[in-house]
């Protein structure tokens, strides 16, 4: 939306500035998007005057100037042929930059003569067209500023232009007059009063109007006029000027006023030549077929049910978006036919849609007009049509009736004070909605508040908080803390589970895993490989085959993203997902989880030969920092009767007992990563981080630092063991002998093969542990250490049938 300066203060009394202006504009959601300061590139030239001018020795068509200036006494050479002593003209000196020919003129030699500067034409300046002769001004002294002379003598030269963008819910705002007055509403100056027009008829108009009964709700008021004997020709240069400012090209007098009230008003128009219209006009629904070419000189067809007009014999426009050619006006229209009508948006904007047409009156009427400004808006126009080309007007001929608008809302100006944060008397409230054109009465805290036909857009009590909040500004909102609901420390926001999921992921996440975010469906056949795939998790109305289950892990979707990312060439995989796995279909069967996978090496290539395939243990080592970090107790057991999709050799589960499991770590099932089409071996993680029981102590703080002050003694134990023996059921059983004294036991070494059988027997192997005993009242005798080995040596041998190597 375009306008100037002086059209804006046609309608508003301000002596507010532009930059003012501008900025209550973008203050009040009218987002100033461009200001053409036109009077910001003339501001170099100033007013001389030639005194001597002869014709150049060495050219005919050039004459050699003396020109009076501010700085003296200049030569210039011009080739103008109106250049002559005695004028006063408009003066570029050297340096000056020329916005008509995009140049900056130096001191120039022509013809062997030097020339120290420009007298410019009108184009030159980008002032018209003009460009037979350089500008001559009736009046002026040297060294004036041009632009002073035209703010003077032809301001509309130096008129401002702002172009503001217009958010869809503000259709009064595609008005000058609508802008108008949301300043006028913050204070900025004061609306004018509108001239009450009433343009009486002189005669029947011969031309009736009528609207289709199946029509009315896509037309519901047509009104019109016939005014005869004018005399269409240019519109005066106000207009002219104001229209080419805004982008628009003057055509004649009786179209450029049509575009005027668009734009002025929010009131699109159109006008037949009446000379042209056969019988009367009809607005109906298109049986489809028709045709018709518009202004645009492009021939349209009408689908079926789209709104034309039609007089008695064929289409003569296309209702609410653009005028026949076969109708339109030109300068030998001497009667003429004036419309303004109210159409409907929706209706408006399919039409346009469908027959690909963009013009200033579809785009306003599909926002909506103003319904009660269809028949003043009619009179206006009549009016000045009336005084720009002469003519008498008929009487008024309408269809249908004008919408009724009518509507109000409750406004509790206490609640406005609340949701917007400021202290907006009940008054003022008052105040900025009825300088708003709203009509406020109301006793206490609570206003009814009538709206206006021109705001559609208002809907609501939450609409009418909107408009007195921009009008407030929101920049005086000063911020306020937020008041504690209880004094002190405030409880935290985060559940012990939500901080534990927290701690999970940023812990894997700092140990080099890519966090991935996969979907909770998938299809059949991947969630069966993970124990899923039943009726009571499939979804009703999947949204395609491959997502038809709930997952019953995480790690069939981190498995399809290694796929997929194999399958564009990246074979070194670290990633992991936190999320929620369902084993059933009710709202309370889903579980956390924290799943991790491993594929490829484990580092890029070097020269120090450290790059290996990533095996268990990287994965085993991940787990115990994860665990760790989410607080699961040091002392578990690990057990490797794991579900089916892990190997069943190269896995562990994590448990505190049998049924207590934490997780699950090791390597996949070699089908289950064929299934998939993941190249392996792939080593992965799956923990559950509900199992860790909650620390007694609920408190932030930890507890106290025990050291004991004794030194540890350390004892290493070597056990010959069946070869199909776990070494960690030696470390546990070890570590249950005296579960006080005993702080830790490591497995140091193994020692198998045929080596080891020749040795200890077929079939047999060797474990070596390292048992920790950490006193606390007492230094350790030896006799009590000797009573603890002993104590291993039972415990183990019972639990393994192993028996100490000699």
């Amino acid at each position: 939306m375009k306008f100037t300066l002086s059209w804006l203060k046609d309608h508003l009394d301000t002596t507010a500035s532009l930059d003012e202006i501008c900025e209550v504009l973008n203050d009040i959601g009218l987002e100033v998007e461009g200001v053409e300061d036109r009077a910001s590139r003339l501001k170099e030239f100033t007013l001389a005057k030639v005194t001597h001018a002869e014709k150049h020795p060495e050219a005919d068509r050039l004459r050699v100037c003396k020109v009076e200036t501010d700085e003296g006494e200049m030569q210039i050479i011009c080739g103008a042929p109106n250049a002559r002593a005695g004028i006063t003209v408009v003066l570029a000196k050297p340096g000056s930059y020329i916005p008509g020919l995009d140049i900056t003129i130096g001191v120039g030699k022509i013809r062997g003569i030097e020339s120290y500067g420009m007298m410019a034409s009108e184009r030159e300046l980008e002032l018209s067209d003009e460009h037979d002769g350089i500008i001559e001004l009736p009046s002026g002294e040297v060294g004036d500023r041009f632009v002073d002379w035209l703010a003077a003598n032809d301001p509309s030269k130096v008129d401002p232009v702002i172009e503001i963008a217009i958010t869809p819910n503000r259709q009064d705002a595609l008005g000058v007059r609508g802008v108008a007055r949301d300043l006028a509403a913050r204070g900025l100056g004061t609306l004018k009063p509108l001239d009450d027009v009433s343009v009486p008829g002189q005669f029947p108009s011969p031309i009736g109007v009528s609207i289709d009964a199946d029509t009315l709700d896509d037309c519901p008021h047509f009104t019109g006029r016939l005014i005869k004997g004018v005399k269409n020709g240019p519109s005066p240069q106000w207009l002219q000027d104001r229209l080419r400012a805004i982008g628009l090209r003057p055509i004649s007098a009786l179209v450029d006023v049509t575009n005027f009230f668009t734009y002025d008003q929010n009131r699109p128009l159109h006008v037949f030549d009446a000379d042209k219209v056969t019988g009367n006009l009809r607005v109906h629904k298109a049986k489809g077929g028709e045709t018709l070419v518009a202004l645009d000189d492009k021939e349209y067809m009408f689908q079926p049910g789209q709104i034309a007009i039609s007089d008695d014999e064929a289409v003569e426009s296309i209702a609410g978006i653009m005028g026949g050619d076969p109708t339109g006006c030109t300068e030998e229209t001497v009667n003429v036919f004036l419309e303004s009508a109210y159409w409907d948006p929706i209706r408006t904007a399919f039409t346009g849609r469908d027959l690909k047409i963009h013009s200033d009156a579809r785009y306003r009427f599909e926002r909506g007009v103003d319904p009660d400004y269809t028949l003043p808006g009619l009179e206006a126009a009549t009016q000045m049509i009336l005084d720009l080309c002469g003519g008498e007007a008929s009487e008024v001929v309408e269809a249908g009736a004008a919408l009724n608008t009518a509507r109000s809302y409750k406004l509790d100006t206490a609640r406005v004070i609340s949701l917007v944060g400021m202290e907006i008397p009940k008054e003022e409230q008052a105040r900025i909605l009825t300088a708003l054109g709203f009509s406020a009465t109301g006793s206490g805290d609570v206003l009814e508040v009538w709206v206006p036909s021109w705001r559609r857009d208002v809907q609501g009590e939450a609409d009418l908080v909107e408009e007195v909040a921009r009008i407030a500004s929101l920049t005086k909102l000063e911020p306020q803390p937020l008041r504690r609901p209880k004094p002190g420390v405030p409880k935290a926001v985060l559940t012990p589970m939500q901080q534990r999921e927290r701690v999970a992921r940023r812990t894997v996440a700092a140990l080099g895993y890519n966090e991935c975010v996969t979907y909770s469906f998938i299809d059949k056949a991947s969630a069966a490989l993970f124990g899923g795939g039943t009726d009571d998790v499939m979804l009703e109305n999947p949204i395609s085959s491959e997502m038809s289950h709930m997952r019953p892990a995480l790690l069939p979707g981190l498995l399809q993203a290694a796929a997929r990312n194999q399958a564009r060439g990246f074979m070194d995989l670290a990633l992991f997902e936190v999320g929620a796995a369902f084993h059933g279909g009710e709202p309370t069967e889903q579980h956390l989880q924290v799943a991790g996978l491993l594929i490829g090496q484990s580092g890029p290539r070097d020269p120090h030969g450290s790059r290996r395939p990533v095996d268990l243990f990287d994965v085993k080592a991940d787990v115990e920092a994860v665990l760790a970090a989410m607080g699961a107790p040091a002392k578990v057991q690990i057990l490797r009767d794991g579900d089916g999709w892990w190997h069943p050799g190269r896995h562990g589960r994590i448990c505190l007992g049998p049924k207590k499991t934490l997780g699950v770590f090791g390597e996949l099932h070699p089908k289950v990563l064929a299934e998939m089409d993941v190249k392996g071996p792939a080593m992965a993680f799956t923990l559950f981080p509900e199992e860790i029981p909650m620390p007694r102590s609920a408190g932030a703080s930890r507890g106290a630092l025990d050291m004991a002050d004794l030194q540890a003694v350390e004892r290493d134990f070597a056990f010959v063991v069946d070869a199909g023996v776990e070494a960690v059921n030696l470390a546990n059983a070890a570590a249950g002998a005296d579960k006080k004294l005993i702080e830790d036991v490591r497995i140091f070494d193994e020692f198998t093969g045929e080596r080891a059988e020749a040795q200890m027997g077929a079939g047999k192997k060797s474990v070596a542990l390292s048992v920790r005993l950490q006193p606390r009242d007492k230094t350790l005798t030896e006799e009590e250490i000797e009573a603890v080995g002993a104590k291993i040596v039972e415990k183990v041998a019972k639990a393994t049938g192993g028996v100490l190597r000699g």
